[in-house]
């Protein structure tokens, strides 16, 4: 009779690999909607100018 209490704490053992499954998911959720709000926040700083307009406007092509 003790096939009966292993397959009882199988089903406890699957039970909680789903329990955990879960809380992976949430928490790639979570990470996942923090990278694109960064992602968004980045986007919107502007580019500060250059103080020296023609810095990158001739391109040595001679090394």
């Amino acid at each position: 009779m003790e096939l009966q209490g292993a397959n009882a704490s199988a089903a406890s053992g699957a039970s909680l690999e789903l329990a955990s499954l879960k809380l992976a998911k949430g928490q790639q959720e979570q990470e996942g909607k923090a990278s694109l709000q960064l992602l968004e926040s980045a986007a919107d700083v502007p580019k500060a100018p250059s103080s020296n307009p023609a810095l990158g406007a001739n391109v040595d092509t001679f090394a």
